[in-house]
């Protein structure tokens, strides 16, 4: 298995490079283009990759998120012919392990590569000595085991952690998962919702107050920073603080002290923090929606949580375990479901991640009332319709291309009748389909394809489509 990849169009310059390295007993592919590396690195277990800045087919910082959501990630080290200060500074903003300048020396390029292994060698001591309890985290694929590599790399201190990810990818258990690993576990995990904490409560809410603070303050009141002391707070979409909340919860981190509302003397609190946002944080800072040193304090650790549709191998796992969990709650024999509704899963984006998997599998469940298996019609229909749009998009040209075999060339016709017939074909199968999912609902197949009623019907009839009644 090769160590190190080379992505350079100078095959020449990748072709000595590689010959270099291997002459130190370093094993070394290289290729012309990041479509090539990309499948190259899903095959392999590549310790790091030599990424060219100037690549024609997009922009270096693409290229780098794209090779890191690569699992377990190679380290990325930028090649650049004119080694620009700011381009260098982006590049390891965005992840890169280093930015050099073309030619390197082959000295430096294995005193690069040799840090790389031995950083990643510890890392993985590190992770293997911790036995870690998943706390609900379901699922084996690369990916996840990566995020599961960082909980376990996050349990073993106190350092700041920032958990990003899109709605519903599990920010939250994964907290919950550093908490219960950590040496803190049996303090409090105090969660506050920085989207819900009022303007002219935030700070009553986080530091308390003391008795006479304000007309009704009939008594002393603890707030949830020092109910988290010698525990865990977990401050959820970070992203939606205050500006001026963040200033002042930034002298908060820096002394682990604050000052009750109405009161005079510092408080205490020896809390670890966790954060978790799904906004890019980076570029809130730039905007001036975010401060910056508030932002670098957080990251000490960074997980950034996978979407549902990146790790689709997880939902074969993630469906049993969510259809049993409900039955269990529902106090009923738990489903089974068959081989079509796990392709149904498995072809639909989930925009809303695993929490709408969970809404869906219950909603299926209360569909498929005494059944003991759960099928593709238990589905709510609008996730149905969008399944059934893909599917169409994924196998309609190729479909059309086998039943359209010409004979040979004399009976092949004009562009204009091609496109036409394909056309046809296409819209045809395509109503079908839809009148088919939305068991004839005329108010919803015109939504979902966007067309008017008078224009749906005038295209069923003229594809022969037999009328159906509207709903």
């Amino acid at each position: 298995m090769a160590d190190i990849l080379i992505i350079d169009t100078d095959k020449k310059f990748a072709a000595h490079m590689a010959k270099d390295l291997s002459r130190h007993e370093m094993d070394t592919k290289y290729c012309n283009s990041i479509a090539k590396a990309i499948r190259l690195l899903h095959t392999g277990n590549y310790k790091a990759v030599m990424l060219d800045e100037d690549l024609p087919e997009g922009k270096v910082l693409d290229y780098i998120t794209a090779i890191r959501k690569i699992q377990p990630y190679p380290e990325v080290i930028v090649l650049s012919q004119t080694g620009d200060p700011n381009a260098a500074e982006q590049a390891i903003q965005n992840g890169a392990w280093d930015y050099i300048t073309k030619p390197p020396s082959t000295h430096r390029i294995i005193a690069i590569i040799n840090r790389v292994k031995e950083y990643h060698t510890e890392r993985q001591a590190k992770c293997s000595t911790v036995s870690l309890r998943r706390e609900g985290i379901i699922g084996n694929s690369r990916t996840l085991q990566s995020c599961l590599d960082k909980v376990a790399q996050a349990s073993t201190s106190d350092t700041n952690v920032l958990i990003t990810g899109n709605t519903g990818t599990g920010k939250e258990l994964f907290a919950k998962a550093i908490h219960k690993n950590s040496a803190r576990e049996k303090n409090p995990f105090v969660v506050v919702d920085c989207a819900a904490l009022p303007d002219t409560l935030a700070e009553n809410l986080l530091f308390g107050h003391e008795r006479g603070a304000y007309t009704s303050a009939d008594s002393s009141s603890v707030g949830l920073i020092k109910q988290a002391d010698g525990g865990t707070l977990f401050l959820d979409e970070i992203g939606e603080l205050p500006l001026a909340m963040q200033k002042v919860f930034l002298r908060v981190l820096e002394g682990r002290s604050f000052r009750p509302v109405g009161g005079v003397k510092e408080v205490k609190s020896n809390f670890r923090l966790l954060a978790a946002t799904n906004r890019n944080l980076q570029d809130m800072s730039v905007a001036g929606e975010f401060r910056q040193d508030l932002f670098y304090r957080l990251r000490g650790i960074n997980i950034q949580l996978p979407s549902l549709q990146t790790i689709s191998e997880d939902i074969n796992d993630l469906t049993c375990h969510f259809i049993r969990r409900h039955c269990q709650r529902l106090k009923i024999d738990s489903k089974g479901f068959s081989p079509d509704l796990l392709n149904a899963l498995m072809l639909y984006e989930w925009p809303g991640n695993i929490r709408e998997l969970i809404n869906t599998i219950e909603q299926a469940i209360s569909r498929a009332e005494t059944e003991t298996v759960l099928y593709p019609r238990h589905l709510p229909r609008t996730i149905r319709a969008q399944i059934a749009r893909r599917e169409l998009e994924k196998k309609g040209p190729k479909t059309i291309r086998q039943e359209n075999k010409i004979a040979d060339s004399a009976s092949y016709p004009d562009l204009k009748t091609y496109r036409s017939e394909q056309t046809a074909g296409i819209e045809k199968r395509y109503l079908k389909d839809l009148i088919e999912i939305t068991n004839g609902d005329i108010k919803q197949s015109c939504h979902i394809s966007g067309l008017s009623r008078a224009r749906f019907y005038a295209l069923i009839k003229q594809h022969g489509i037999p009328r159906i009644v509207s709903r």
